[in-house]
Parts: C-alpha cells; sequence; structure tokens
C-alpha cells in the first residue's frame, strides 16, 4: 500500500502542476469563476482517476508527457461534475473533502459556471495536446464526451430514483452511468494513448468498467458506514433522500460479497497482461478494501 500511495502522490503532483499551467492563479477570467474553479480542482483528493489513466498509459509504454494533458481533462470534468452534484437542485451538500462546496462559499450562479468552464475547457486541452497525433485526440474527446453525456443521464437516473421501488438492474444502470462512466474512460485512455492493440484496449475497458462500478458500490457503503468527518463530505446522505442503493436494497453483507465478486471480475480482466497490470492491481485492491 506504501507503494500505492507513493503513486497518488506523484500523481497527485503531477497534474496539480499541469492544472495550474491551464489554469493559472492570476488572469484569464473574471476573478470569481477563477477563483471558483481553482478552489474546486484543488480542494485535494487521491486524483484517482487520472491515476488509472496514467497507470493505465504506463502498462503500455505510453510516457507522462503523452499522458498528462488526457488525465488533467479528466480531473476538470470529474471537478466539474461534483460541483453540479453539490448543488441544492441535486444532492445539495455542504461539504466536499472536508472544505466548503463550490457553491457555499463562491453562490450557486457562479458554482454552475464554474462547472460549465470546467467542461468545456476539458475537450479544449486534448484538442489542443500536439504530443497526440491528431486521430488520438479526435478518439478521446469523443470517447470523452461520450462519458460525460453517460454522466449527466447517471445523475438523471439517480433523482428519478429517489424515494421509489428499483431493482439490482436499476441500480447498476444509474452507477455504471453516473460514476462508472468517466472512470472506464480513464482506464481505455491510457490504453489508447499506450497504442493498445484493439483486444487489449477491449480488455481494460472491461476493467475499467468494473473498477467503476466497484468504486461506487464502495461508496454506496462507505455513505452509512463512516462518519461525515472521516469522508469529508456529510455522511448518510443517501438514506436521507432515500436514494437506490446496493445496501438499501440488499444489506451491508450482501453490499460487501457484490464488492468482492465485482473486484473480482475487475482482476479477471487484466489478467493477461501479468506483471504490466501489478499498479492496475493495487487500484483495484485499494477500492476493494474502502469497505473493509
Amino acid at each position: 500500500m506504501a507503494e500505492l500511495n507513493d503513486f497518488f502522490a506523484e500523481v497527485t503532483g503531477l497534474i496539480d502542476r499541469e492544472l495550474d499551467l491551464l489554469i493559472p492563479a492570476d488572469g484569464g477570467r473574471p476573478t470569481s469563476l477563477r477563483d471558483a474553479i481553482r478552489w474546486s480542482l484543488f480542494g485535494g483528493g487521491k486524483h484517482f482517476r487520472p491515476a488509472l489513466l496514467i497507470a493505465v498509459g504506463r502498462a503500455f509504454g505510453a510516457g507522462d508527457r503523452k499522458l498528462k494533458r488526457t488525465a488533467a481533462a479528466v480531473e476538470m470534468i470529474h471537478t466539474y461534475s461534483l460541483i453540479h452534484d453539490d448543488l441544492p437542485s441535486m444532492d445539495d451538500d455542504d461539504l466536499r473533502r472536508g472544505r466548503e462546496t463550490c457553491h457555499k462559499k463562491f453562490g450557486e450562479s457562479t458554482a454552475i459556471l464554474a462547472g460549465d468552464a470546467l467542461q468545456a475547457m476539458s475537450f479544449q486541452v486534448i484538442a489542443g495536446d500536439t504530443s497526440l497525433s491528431l486521430e488520438i485526440r479526435i478518439e478521446l474527446i469523443s470517447k470523452l464526451a461520450q462519458a460525460a453525456a453517460k454522466m449527466v443521464d447517471g445523475q438523471q437516473l439517480d433523482l428519478e430514483a429517489e424515494g421509489r421501488e428499483t431493482s439490482l438492474e436499476d441500480i447498476e444502470q444509474i452507477h455504471r452511468n453516473k460514476t462508472g462512466a468517466l472512470i472506464g474512460f480513464a482506464a481505455e485512455a491510457g490504453a489508447i494513448i499506450g497504442g493498445a492493440s484493439e483486444n487489449d484496449i477491449e480488455a481494460i475497458a472491461k476493467f475499467g468498467e468494473r473498477l467503476g462500478l466497484l468504486f461506487q458500490i464502495t461508496d454506496d457503503l462507505l455513505d452509512i458506514t463512516r462518519t461525515t468527518e472521516q469522508l469529508g463530505k456529510t455522511a448518510g446522505k443517501d438514506v436521507a433522500a432515500d436514494k437506490s442503493t446496493y445496501p438499501a436494497l440488499c444489506g451491508i453483507e450482501q453490499t460487501r460479497v457484490f464488492a468482492s465478486q465485482t473486484h473480482r471480475d475487475a482482476l479477471d480482466a487484466i489478467e493477461p497482461f501479468g506483471e504490466r497490470s501489478l499498479m492496475l492491481r493495487r487500484i483495484a485492491e485499494f477500492i476493494v478494501s474502502r469497505n473493509t
């Protein structure tokens, strides 16, 4: 786990430096909007999605120079989704990573615009990355757009499911879209940039899809097994909002069984890669261990 923590710290430094270049602290935008964007981008966290992209890319021989811009774009899209997810009209949360949410600190209007700007800039960042071929940039932009649209679909399905009876299939559809789509893109993007074969990209895409579902299953568990102080965000929000989650439908123990099975499925997808997948296996272990 120490090696994984070192890797997360390395990626955080790499991505934060890139984001600081892309969205500098001085100039370029109205001060309040720039401050809201940077407050949200540099609010802490492990930069899990960029780390996944870089881990996959390195596994296929890609250098950080080719990976870091797309990884930064992924963090931008993720941050936009968090800003909007926290809004009063959505999940209505006051805390994110132990700090005020963007709308609490800067107001709802500015928070909405900060999210809008981050989403737009993420595509611009990839489009302008001359370290990648034009063909790869077009493919990445297309796939990121698909993932971003799925995130919106998932949020809508999540809102519509509040307070009504749902099935396991309904919950999995919500999770695959709302959380899994961007995680899946991060994994697949690393393989594409690394020049992986079609078969290898397909295997990585399956790994990313399973990893994304696993991430949300464990998030569901953490919401009811951890305190606000431990989470850095308001605990028990899913229960209070009567959201459709695995624990709500199946209970904690059965949800842990689902997590273990999903973890095994993710590892099975990358088994053919052998030692190249060591960091990917560690990342999967990190996610599943969050619920223990």
